[in-house]
């Protein structure tokens, strides 16, 4: 049998001129290639049939992929530099050039590395990055991809487009995450009213609404924030709604701050300026403020300790 194989290995060579040594190489790499391509199949059948998670069978798939990767370049490395001394041999050659050539590669590169070790983000966070806003949807060795939020839209919500971004931003710019590690940011709704209205009334009524429509109770936030402070330095010592008042130009202030989830804030808004409006809508004291121009006469409409006096 290995007879046989060496005669083949001589009838190649003097049709081809191609010598033992390398027809052996490319033998092997054949193989090699052929076995990387089988394996995978094989592992994303198991793997579909294993995760019925679409986030889990992503991950599977990607590990997979780079776990097989791996593999088949050490074989390569074996195959045909003769293992990881001679690579190191062949880059102490070339790893000047390289620097200058591929410079921005290598920092996505590095970037790569960076994101999968330090994890500023993963797979399913809503993450800013640069003034970019978006759900990441995917992470690959040179870039990562968001699906775009905000833009034209407001609220938040997602454009349709999907933004891809080189993995070197990570090392320039800030990333602010959404969703790691704590699921629900501070929001806050500013309304308006009256001076003349009953903003005692309208403050109760609005703590009553805020507090059925908060994303969560404190209780369940306060076991997040125990969590994420094994971690970070995040301290909240009060996670329940509140209603803040102060003064505006054209009337009172009510601030309603409260968590919700960073994906229905929009909706939020929504239930609670539609509660909002129905409530108002019973009180005979309560009006809410807009810009408008009014004359006040204070020597008639004042207070009468503070008026001022009659010219």
């Amino acid at each position: 049998m290995r007879q046989t194989f060496i005669d083949l290995l001589t009838k190649i060579e003097f049709h081809t001129g191609i010598t033992h040594a390398h027809a052996l190489q490319i033998s092997w790499t054949a193989l090699a290639l052929l076995l990387y391509l089988m394996f995978g199949f094989l592992g994303s059948m198991i793997l579909e049939r294993r995760f019925k998670r679409v986030d889990q069978h992503y991950l599977a798939e990607k590990t997979l992929k780079h776990v097989l990767g791996i593999c088949l370049t050490l074989a390569l490395l074996k195959i045909w530099l003769g293992g990881v001394s001679g690579l190191l041999a062949y880059l102490g050659i070339v790893t000047a050039a390289l620097a200058i050539a591929m410079k921005d590669p290598l920092t996505n590169l590095a970037g790569w590395i960076f994101i999968l070790i330090r994890k500023p983000f993963t797979v399913g966070d809503r993450v800013e990055i640069n003034g970019i806003k978006g759900d990441v949807i995917d992470i690959r060795l040179f870039q990562f991809s968001m699906m775009e939020i905000g833009n034209w839209v407001d609220a938040e919500q997602s454009s349709g487009r999907i933004v891809h971004i080189p993995n070197s931003w990570t090392f320039i710019h800030a990333q602010q995450n959404y969703t790691a590690e704590f699921d629900f940011i501070w929001d806050e709704l500013p309304v308006i009213v009256t001076f003349e209205s009953n903003w005692e009334k309208a403050k109760k009524s609005l703590t009553e609404i805020v507090q059925k429509h908060a994303a969560v109770q404190s209780e369940a936030a306060q076991k997040q924030v125990k969590h994420a402070a094994r971690k970070y330095m995040i301290f909240y010592h009060h996670l329940t709604p509140i209603v803040w008042t102060s003064l505006d130009d054209v009337g009172v202030k009510l601030t309603l701050r409260f968590l919700c989830s960073p994906r229905q804030r929009r909706g939020t808004h929504q239930l609670i300026i539609e509660d909002m409006l129905r409530a108002f809508a019973e009180f005979d004291d309560v009006d809410l403020a807009y810009p408008t121009v009014r004359y006040f006469h204070n020597a008639q409409e004042g207070k009468p300790d503070a008026r001022a006096p009659h010219p």
